[in-house]
């Protein structure tokens, strides 16, 4: 059964669906699961969870001056370390439409100018939903996507730095200001993957220093190890096994520590399991900088 109009990404309103085909095609259509309900809009069976076709849906139900904010527009930039189950839409101030489930909606101005156009939704610019976040209590999720975002801007990773820092600095709304200074300045272009800025995040958390993200340990000007984390002065590595780039390789793995503790580091590892408790990982830590003297 066909859909008798264009629409956002596979998202319809129910009344241009109406006026183009009369109320009776359109319930034929739900009723044959072609269309699903969703908020106030109808979206395509087969695309009912993609983000995109429940961004158009969110900006459909409530209206033309509305735009997508938070995990919702960090996702719909390319940072897919944001969970994005609940989608984010910002509305203006004076337009009543409230959250149901799985749409959070908020209140807000935001100038014109810094509202993009990603393949016909609307979406708030990455530097403005960068600062948003990091202004939130959830620190992992923050420095996550912050990392990812500047490593998809390289090579102009320093400049979206800056213009992420300015919005922080001018933000209307000084709350998480501050802590989201911090982390901007802690964010890496240099970080592979979530499980990396989350560790590296709880790390400095518990007190420890800074540590350098993917470090090179070049010999004649050739890179011959890459540590996830490190603190090169003190000689520390700090490698996170993630189960698909560590599969099968155990011996490889092995090996690379042995050559690391031959040329004088103090190696330690985490794997998935650790994600939930960093109790053995913050011990082993500190015992590797106490034996480099260095306690607290």
């Amino acid at each position: 059964m066909d859909i008798p109009i264009p629409g956002l990404h596979g998202a319809y309103r129910r009344r241009d669906l109406i006026a183009a085909a009369g109320r009776r095609s359109a319930d034929e259509l739900v009723r044959a699961g072609v269309l699903r309900p969703l908020w106030t809009a109808l979206v395509e069976s087969p695309r009912f969870l993609d983000p995109c076709t429940r961004g158009g849906a969110a900006l459909l139900a409530t209206g033309d001056r509305s735009v997508l904010v938070d995990a919702t527009a960090a996702h719909l930039h390319g940072c897919r370390s944001v969970d994005v189950a609940s989608t984010h839409v910002r509305i203006p101030y004076g337009r009543e439409f409230r959250s149901r489930p799985g749409l959070t909606v908020h209140h807000g101005r935001w100038p014109d100018d810094d509202v993009e156009d990603l393949d016909g939704l609307r979406v708030l610019a990455l530097d403005h939903v960068v600062a948003d976040l990091l202004c939130t209590p959830d620190g992992l999720a923050a420095l996550a996507v912050t990392d990812e975002a500047l490593r998809l801007a390289r090579p102009h990773q320093e400049q979206l730095r800056s213009a992420i820092g300015t919005r922080l600095r001018h933000r209307a709304d000084p709350r998480g200001s501050a802590r989201g200074a911090v982390l901007l300045g802690l964010a890496s272009a240099e970080a592979e993957s979530p499980p990396e800025s989350w560790i590296r995040y709880r790390l400095l958390e518990d007190g420890f220093p800074i540590p350098e993200v993917n470090w090179q340990i070049l010999q004649d000007g050739r890179e011959i190890f890459r540590i996830d984390l490190a603190w090169p002065q003190q000689r520390i590595a700090f490698e996170y096994d993630g189960y698909e780039p560590h599969l099968g390789r155990a011996e490889q793995d092995a090996a690379r520590q042995e050559e690391l503790e031959r040329r004088g580091w103090i190696v330690v590892r985490a794997g998935k399991e650790d994600l939930r408790s960093m109790m053995r990982v913050r011990a082993e830590l500190r015992a590797a900088f106490a034996r480099r003297g260095y306690t607290w």
